[in-house]
């Protein structure tokens, strides 16, 4: 199908769901269905009154976590009006009808997050962050295959029948059955997304990474380093950072390379008439023809999705929980209203990320706050006017604010800098000329002026010397910093101390800690520097993180023992009275045993030399397995004490080593029959537990994705009580997992905290101990990238907003982590 291309407009707004739009997928002519975070899937189908526009027919629920690939099952005789296939970060995979709305499949077999769905002759075929492939018929599992020992994120089918996956290990792989036929490299970093392209390849999308040119005209995301080449002719190496597109043939040669986002691209889809769309972190869908962009479309947020209608329209999902179809058709372009509404929307989400000095121009005081005089001759103040900030500098001696200048910003945060072909953390930020913080000495007859530009710092030495660079990173010590740049610029150590304070001042450090020792940068030989104590240190400074890496275990330590023996006598009343079960209640040896184990639990001070009998716990265990399940609770609540105590633990542990694993007995028992919380808290408090006794770590990991598995409905449970503990577990598995290196079972852990850090009902000290684990995983464990690839950063900037101060701070630290390479 041609299409005669014109600029893409505004079609139609699809609003209703609650949160990021993630997936797409266009269900004939006329409907299309679309997945979220809010963990609903909606179809929508055309306004029959006004063909333009869409409206929300049927809300799809059954995930219990955000929804991420869906797509379409055309209609056939068991689904007359189609089905759609959806997939989770609960780890299923669900089959609606869409003639009736409901669910009529439920596939579980997934460990972690679904990431992508194909349709194979009727079967299904799905991809995981767990690695692996499933094939999927009548609902069953009759395929499982690790396609990669990297997280899968996409996988599609080809005309000719082969399966091509693309992975966070920067490959693509072609299959026939369980056989890969071959391999494509070529992408520097992970595979995001695939496409058919009729007759000609695979299309992929990627994160990738730096490239160059030596060219003389610059772009945006280009950065330039002089360089003297041979003849003494001065050269432009300019460095960029890219996020590629690849149109491959099948046998794995690359027809073609698209360079245009400035982020992850997430998706790509291609259309009969050649050209591709393609959907960004960056906030772009770009169309591509021939291998060119021709057109860019700017959303108010992240475009997780970009698919074509059969007409050539383009629907895209966005951050900002809103879809959106695009079209070349006069007859279905928006009137002028919605799409000045759009522009005002889009003009608006610009402004509010708008950073100036590291702040949201729209935080900025306006020209009133001038009215206000200042304190000290130099004090500095940026106001706004209009859409821009603009510093004003305290004049002590005259009494008024004097204008300096327009503060520049990088529009939003993620805005990095580059020197010396090293990208910087900060946007851009031109601040002031600091002539009240550089004090110097009579003896230094310069004045050294800054401005800090996107963690470059511009230094104006003065006589008419040229402006110097001077590059700082958060996650560098600023003393190491300074020292590196006055010996590189020649000038003298004495102003080490002001150069510190202001880089300290300006990126919001000043209430960190650094080695302020010197060493040479070259050398690694210390000097001496006025007005600085002796050190003898050269330990290198690391950035500070308030809450990460957590090292031990936490666990539940406090019981109310009288509590817990008032309730198994209650309970042994009730079975004594029953003439059926009168066989299962207690002897009065048996009340004296259960006791003397609460005399001894109690007693905490004589822990190092008490014992058990083997008969204690062997009754115990006994009530575990032979007590009504509605009666076991106070039983599992003395074992979550056992374990504690070092002899109770040990001899425990001997009957979870054994073929019948009462541990994992009665997790099944308990979880499988949910409806008393009481078990269920009881029974994952002592499995947490278990993380303050060595000799189980083997069990824990053993049992790892059972455990996991089992709790996993605590997590949206109302029960604060359950979220917390579940929350606890999670983050003793990641401390184990990170000291065991068990890369499978952190990428299994790290899912599990996400979804509870993006849960919208759990309680703060739930939310905490989960993004604890996040970021510790990251920063000491094996699944950062994984992280990166889950959108932590998005996670990471909700906790840095919140009002309680403990998620700000594990949410500053998670963005720390992330932006180290």
């Amino acid at each position: 199908m041609e299409i005669d291309f014109n600029e893409y407009q505004l079609r139609c707004e699809l609003r209703g769901h609650e949160d990021d739009v993630r997936g797409i997928c266009v269900c004939g002519n006329e409907r299309i269905a679309t997945s979220s975070r809010d963990k609903t899937v909606r179809l929508w189908s055309q306004d029959p009154s006004e063909k333009r526009k869409f409206v929300s027919s049927k809300i799809l629920l059954g995930h219990t976590s955000f929804v991420g690939p869906i797509a379409w099952i055309p209609p056939n005789d068991e689904f007359t009006e189609g089905g759609v296939v959806s997939g989770g970060m609960d780890t299923l995979v669900l089959v609606w009808d869409l003639k009736s709305g409901e669910k009529v499949q439920t596939l579980k077999g997934h460990s972690l997050q679904v990431t992508s769905i194909t349709l194979d002759n009727g079967d299904i075929v799905s991809s995981s962050v767990d690695c692996t492939l499933r094939r999927w018929r009548n609902g069953q599992s009759v395929e499982t295959w690790e396609a990669h020992k990297a997280p899968i994120q996409a996988v599609i089918k080809l005309p000719s029948g082969e399966l091509v996956t693309g992975s966070s290990d920067t490959t693509l792989k072609l299959w026939r059955g369980k056989t890969c036929l071959h391999t494509f490299n070529g992408h520097a970093d992970t595979v995001r997304g695939l496409a058919v392209m009729a007759g000609l390849g695979v299309l992929s999308s990627s994160h990738d990474g730096w490239g160059f040119i030596s060219e003389h005209t610059f772009k945006s995301n280009q950065y330039c380093i002089p360089a003297l080449h041979q003849n003494n002719i001065l050269c432009f190496t300019c460095f960029y950072w890219y996020s590629s597109l690849r149109l491959w043939a099948v046998s794995g040669q690359v027809l073609m390379e698209m360079v245009g986002h400035t982020a992850i691209v997430y998706s790509v889809d291609s259309h009969a008439s050649g050209l591709i769309v393609s959907g960004s972190e960056d906030r772009f869908a770009k169309i591509w023809k021939d291998g060119v962009c021709v057109q860019s479309i700017e959303h108010p947020g992240c475009v997780w999705d970009a698919k074509f209608m059969e007409n050539g329209d383009i629907v895209t999902a966005c951050s900002d929980g809103v879809v959106r179809i695009w079209t070349v058709h006069p007859d279905n372009i928006a009137d002028q209203l919605e799409r000045d509404l759009y522009a005002s929307e889009l003009s608006q989400y610009k402004t509010s990320r708008k950073r100036v000095g590291g702040l949201k121009l729209e935080e900025l005081p306006g020209l009133e706050a001038l009215k206000i005089p200042g304190t000290s001759d130099g004090q500095t103040k940026v106001v706004r006017e209009g859409d821009n900030g603009v510093a004003y500098a305290w004049n002590m001696p005259e009494q008024k604010w004097d204008k300096i200048g327009e503060v520049v910003d990088g529009p939003e945060e993620s805005g990095r800098a580059f020197h010396d072909g090293v990208q910087y953390d900060y946007g851009q930020f031109p601040v002031v000329p600091l002539h009240s913080l550089l004090a110097l000495s009579s003896s230094d007859s310069f004045l050294i002026n800054f401005y800090f530009c996107g963690s470059v710092f511009d230094v104006d030495i003065g006589d008419g010397m040229p402006i110097r660079k001077l590059p700082y990173n958060r996650s560098d010590n600023p003393y190491d910093v300074a020292d590196k740049w006055l010996l590189k610029e020649n000038l003298p150590l004495s102003f080490r101390e002001q150069i510190v304070q202001f880089i300290l001042q300006n990126t919001g450090q000043k209430d960190v800690t650094f080695d302020a020792s010197f060493r040479d940068p070259y050398t690694g030989a210390n000097a001496y520097v006025p007005g600085q104590p002796s050190r003898t240190s050269d330990a290198s400074a690391k950035p500070t993180f308030k809450h990460i890496p957590k090292k031990g275990m936490l666990g539940f330590d406090t019981a109310q023992f009288d509590g817990i023996l008032k309730k198994i006598t209650e309970f042994n009343s009730a079975l004594q009275s029953d003439q059926e079960k009168q066989n299962l209640s207690l002897t009065e040896l048996d009340v004296s045993r259960l006791g003397a184990i609460v005399k001894i639990l109690k007693d905490t001070s004589h822990y190092h030399s008490s014992k058990f009998a083997d008969a204690d716990i062997s009754l115990l265990l006994n009530l575990l397995r032979s007590w009504p399940i509605s009666m076991i609770f106070p039983v599992i609540d003395l074992v979550r004490m056992i374990v504690l105590h070092p002899d109770g633990a040990t001899m425990l542990h001997k009957h979870f080593q054994a073929e019948n694993d009462i541990l994992m007995e009665v997790i099944k028992k308990v979880t499988s029959n949910s409806s008393i919380p009481a078990n269920l808290l009881t029974s994952i408090r002592t499995v947490t537990n278990l993380f303050k006794n060595s000799c189980y770590y083997g069990w824990l990991q053993k049992h790892r994705s059972e455990v996991l598995d089992a709790f996993s409905s605590c997590s949206s449970s109302p029960n604060k009580n359950l979220q917390l503990s579940y929350s606890t577990l999670i983050l003793n598995y990641a401390v184990l997992l990170i000291e065991s290196k068990d890369q499978e079972g952190q990428y299994q852990v790290l899912s599990a905290a996400l979804e509870i850090a993006e849960e919208g009902n759990v309680e703060v000290d739930s939310k905490f101990r989960a993004l604890v684990a996040v970021g510790s995983l990251m920063l000491e464990g094996l699944v950062k990238k994984a992280a990166l690839d889950f959108d932590v950063l998005s996670i990471a900037k909700a906790a840095k907003a919140s009002k309680e101060a403990k998620l700000a701070e594990i949410g500053s630290d998670i963005e720390l982590v992330a932006k180290q390479s």
